[in-house]
């Protein structure tokens, strides 16, 4: 109950839909399978067209919560601020006050109040992440209008261009049609001045002839003087085309400017809601980890405002009393001065009696009464006065005693303070020790396991969806995780609906809530193994849906959504940058290829989009244990963009397609294959290394999935190749002589990485949803058997160039880890 009341909202780390998003489970068409994977952002392929899947995330609306966006209320929930918030109503202000509410219970353990508010926050959050998607959108919406005007303009752009064209080539044609006319007017021209000439020198003889040979050259003349006209006319049509030309070629400039602003708009906006959704997934994890040390805080400074409130009060207290001690004095002081003074006046009175009335016995008498009375006053007011300064100086005592107590929790407070920040440093400085523990732990497991030849076993549990949690929030969750510190990390646990419990104990298991780049520290070292003249294989299995290929590729354009194969060869290209300051070089070449109905295909070949193998392509084993495939492409890199493009390029040809429980469900299993060459002119040592990365396909059941047609054929295969797989094991670890590798193709590739010299590892996904507990049991099950197969010690591939005896060495893995 704690684990399923713990589940906190997560935020996708971008604007893209979940890569487990299950929510279209509509019934499968018969059509060919999709030839093309989305984790790039974009896509070419033919229909049909399917949705992204990005695994391990948790946040997905499902297609009838989009269609009723826009005209069905969200419900009353009781949030303040938020009763009425629609998803096509909610503004930036909403945003903000959204993300900066806090979760109030009735007391400190109120766990089903808060349980509650979390609900309906995480309902809020769907809104917003829903109104966000919708401005997306409409932002693509109006890019792709935009794109679809600016191709209308540029047909009837290209169509003026071409009339253009045709009236400038008739004018040109016109225009040489004027120039060959001229020149032969220009000739008659000539051989009018020649009969001229002839004419003049006959002129005495026939001057009639002359006229009319005078008046037929001004007839020519007129009319070169029209040719001339038009001539000049046919330029300034010219010159006004060029104009035309010119302007519409400004309006095209215009026209790709104004598109740029709207790609750069819409970029702008995603970039936006991506840094919203990180701000706030940096402020619950924050709120998360401060939580418990803030709590711990509080209640020491509550202590210390409690004593120092308490003191506070005595203090004013005693100086409330003393005020009063005082006020009493002085008035007790000035009517001893008033007595003192009234007894001087009835001293000076009774001697003035004295000396006047002495004649009188009974006057006397009475003045000495009188006389006794006051010298009795005077004493009970000179006793009242001397407790009232008792008094004074016992409030005085009073008073420096409650100074003395602040100033005590004065430095008991900054003693606590000490204490606090020295408790804080042995904390640092104790993380730091666990980090550096940790790492040596696992460079001394990886070296264990390497010693005993097991398969390492990577268990990994995708995040819940929101068709998943549905169904947890009424049952006990199925996958749990051992508290002991034996088992903390590394064990799981199922429970099947009638409560049996299933125990299982891997290499390292995690949770929901760990991010790849988590995941990947614990495979670094064996990733670099490949640099180091080792053959590394890491291999995804598990159902469909479970978050493999999230695993292995993620979104290699999102730094924090980046998968094992992306990050794996930035590590290598960075190592091999390091290396190079050592007098290493090192050569890479990779290929990539998919096993789709027991038929390889060559992903980075030219054309092969089409999704039909243009080869036969056959697996061979030599005798050093090598593997290669015929006429497979095998491409060298030099630096991780090119790997990039070439991972871009096989994504869009893999086959991939729509099944009734995954919307984007891998149909081939996808081996990437990246080969190391290294050589040390300084020691005179070659090295060669392999690595594998292998992204399988889900199994499936027919009973769940309903697949019919095409979709039934790879299912079949899938299954039939991963029986197979299971077989090897098996035979691998009853230790039989015969191991069926050959029953399939994915087996027989496998064959060095299950039976050779190679470090392999193996993630096995799983899913928290009730409905695939048994999938998830099977797939545990077989991981256990391959935890279990012992398949020889790893061996590095060295080879010492400065002398025979040790050339072609092949050093055991327990003379260099």
């Amino acid at each position: 109950m704690m684990r399923s009341a713990a589940v906190q909202p997560r935020t996708p780390s971008s604007s893209t839909k979940s890569p487990f998003n299950k929510e279209n489970k509509e019934a499968v068409s018969e059509g060919k399978p999709m030839t093309g994977r989305d984790i790039f952002g974009a896509r070419v392929m033919s229909e049909p067209r399917v949705r992204v899947r990005h695994a391990l995330s948790s946040v997905n609306a499902s297609r009838q919560e989009r269609c009723s966006i826009g005209g069905v209320s969200t419900p009353s929930t009781g949030i303040k601020g938020y009763d009425a918030v629609t998803p096509s109503s909610m503004t930036k202000e909403d945003v903000e006050e959204l993300l900066s509410l806090k979760m109030k219970g009735k007391g400190k353990f109120d766990f089903k109040g808060k349980s509650e508010q979390m609900m309906e926050y995480i309902r809020k959050l769907r809104a917003c992440i829903r109104t966000l998607q919708l401005s997306e959108e409409t932002l693509i919406r109006e890019k792709e209008e935009t794109c679809n005007q600016l191709l209308e303009e540029c047909k009837t752009h290209r169509t003026t261009e071409e009339q253009l064209k045709n009236e400038k080539a008739e004018v040109e044609k016109n225009l040489l049609d004027k120039k060959s006319v001229c020149k032969i007017l220009e000739d008659e021209l000539y051989e009018a001045e020649l009969e001229r000439k002839s004419l003049l020198a006959e002129q005495e003889k026939t001057t009639e002839v002359l006229q009319e040979a005078n008046s037929e050259v001004a007839g020519l003349l007129e009319d070169l003087e029209a040719y001339r006209k038009d001539l000049e006319s046919a330029n300034e049509q010219v010159i006004a085309l060029q104009e035309i030309n010119k302007r519409l070629q400004e309006y095209n400039a215009s026209l790709q400017m104004y598109n740029s602003k709207m790609q750069t708009d819409a970029a702008t906006a995603a970039e936006t809601i991506s840094k919203i959704q990180k701000e706030k997934s940096a402020m619950m994890e924050t709120l998360s980890s401060l939580k418990g040390h803030s709590v711990a805080l509080q209640e020491q400074l509550n202590q210390a405002k409690e004593s120092m409130l308490e003191g506070a009060t005595h203090r004013k207290l005693l100086m409330d009393e003393q005020e009063k001690l005082r006020i009493e004095l002085l008035h007790a002081l000035e009517t001893e001065k008033q007595q003192i003074a009234q007894l001087g006046a009835m001293s000076a009175e009774l001697d003035a009696y004295k000396e006047c009335t002495r004649k009188s016995a009974i006057e006397l008498e009475d003045l000495r009464a009188k006389s006794v009375l006051l010298e009795g006053e005077n004493a009970a007011q000179v006793k009242e006065l001397t407790g009232l300064r008792e008094q004074i100086i016992l409030a005085n005592a009073k008073l420096q005693m409650a100074e003395s107590t602040v100033v005590q929790h004065q430095h008991e407070g900054a003693e606590q303070k000490a204490i606090m920040e020295d408790l804080q440093q042995q904390l640092s400085e104790a993380e730091q020790r666990i980090r550096e523990g940790d790492i040596l732990r696992r460079k001394l497991h990886n070296t264990i396991l390497e010693l005993k030849g097991n398969v390492r076993v990577f268990c990994r549990v995708r995040p819940l969806l929101p068709e998943d949690e549905s169904s947890v929030l009424e049952e006990q969750p199925v996958l749990q995780y051992p508290n002991s510190a034996e088992l903390l990390g590394r064990g799981i646990e199922l429970v099947q609906s009638q409560g049996q419990k299933h125990e299982f104990t891997f290499d390292k298991v995690f949770g929901p809530e760990v991010g790849q780049q988590d995941v990947f520290v614990e495979i670094s070292q064996l990733v670099q193994s490949a640099l180091d003249g080792y053959k590394v294989c890491i291999f995804a299995y598990g159902q469909t849906g479970s978050g493999k290929t999230y695993t292995m590729l993620g979104n290699p354009d999102d730094l924090e959504q980046k998968g094992v194969i992306p990050r794996s060869l930035e590590q290598i290209f960075e190592s091999s940058q390091v290396l190079s300051s050592q007098g290493w070089t090192f050569q890479i070449q990779a290929s990539m290829l998919e096993i789709y109905n027991e038929t390889i295909r060559d992903l980075l070949a030219p054309g092969s989009k089409n999704g039909t193998p243009s080869k036969q392509f056959s697996v061979k084993h030599d005798q050093n244990g090598s593997t290669s495939v015929s006429d497979l492409t095998v491409i060298e890199v030099t630096k991780w963009k090119e790997v990039s493009s070439l991972l871009r390029q096989a994504a869009q040809s893999r086959a991939v397609a729509k099944t009734a429980i995954n919307e984007q469900s891998s149909r081939s299993h996808c081996v990437f294959t990246l080969r190391i060459s290294g050589y040390n002119q300084g020691i005179d040592q070659q090295v060669s290394g392999v690595l594998n990365l292998i992204d399988l396909a889900g199994s499936e059941r027919l009973s769940r999935t309903g697949s019919v047609g095409d979709r039934l054929k790879e299912t079949q295969a899938i299954n039939k190749s991963l029986a197979s797989l299971g077989d090897v094991i098996l035979a691998i670890a009853n230790r039989d002589q015969h191991i069926p590798y050959r029953n399939s193709k994915l087996t027989y590739l496998l064959q060095p990485c299950l039976g050779g010299d190679s470090k392999t590892l193996m993630f096995v996904n799983v899913s928290p949803d009730a409905r695939s507990a048994n999938e998830s049991l099977c797939s545990l099950r077989f991981a256990a058997k391959v935890n279990a197969c012992d398949i020889g010690v790893p061996r590095r591939n060295t080879h010492m160039l400065w002398g025979s005896q040790y050339a072609g060495s092949r050093e055991d893995a327990t003379s260099v880890c």
